[in-house]
């Protein structure tokens, strides 16, 4: 069976982005010596989902940083050839998450990142996110990209864990209830 994980920071106020995509308040707060656990969870990770907003932040930071393929959903990009430089390591689709796992599924992946705020609030509503780690940035910034959006109905989550960081980070993973 295949999986939806997510690894994701967000503000105190519970933005990912400000209204024009901007994380520069999250770029400040990365402090190089401490480490987040990132590496620790793509290690086992077989394939990364995005949307298109984080398929267009990602490419905006210069080099492509991923070694995984790279699967990004996006009915714009959908018809698009996918840049030269990138050409193997992703591609463009318009399925739907469910189907989107299912074509991961088909070619033997096994636990997938999830990441960008409409596609994990897309994840979310057809229930298809196992876990989340949650980084809380204290930084209020008043407006911006939700992490979360509407839901048909409670999802419940169970805590696995808690932990901050002398930077003023606190990373919480939840695991969905069973």
């Amino acid at each position: 069976m295949t999986t939806a994980h997510v690894f994701i920071a967000t503000s105190l106020d519970g933005f990912i982005a400000r209204p024009d995509g901007d994380i520069g308040w999250l770029l400040q707060r990365d402090d190089p010596s401490e480490d987040h656990g990132y590496s620790s969870f793509i290690a086992d990770k077989d394939a990364i989902v995005m949307g298109r907003g984080t398929y267009e932040k990602v490419l905006s930071f210069g080099a492509w940083p991923y070694e995984l393929p790279v699967l990004v959903l996006s009915r714009q990009l959908a018809a698009a050839p996918v840049p030269e430089a990138l050409q193997g390591k992703v591609q463009f689709s318009r399925l739907a998450p469910k189907d989107a796992l299912e074509k991961l599924a088909g070619e033997n992946a096994r636990q997938i990142y999830v990441d960008g705020g409409q596609l994990v609030q897309s994840f979310l509503r057809e229930g298809l996110i196992t876990d989340m780690v949650i980084t809380t940035v204290p930084v209020l910034i008043g407006s911006g990209r939700p992490l979360f959006g509407a839901l048909a109905q409670d999802v419940d989550w169970k805590l696995v864990s808690s932990h901050s960081f002398p930077s003023g980070l606190v990373q919480t993973t939840y695991r969905l209830a069973a």
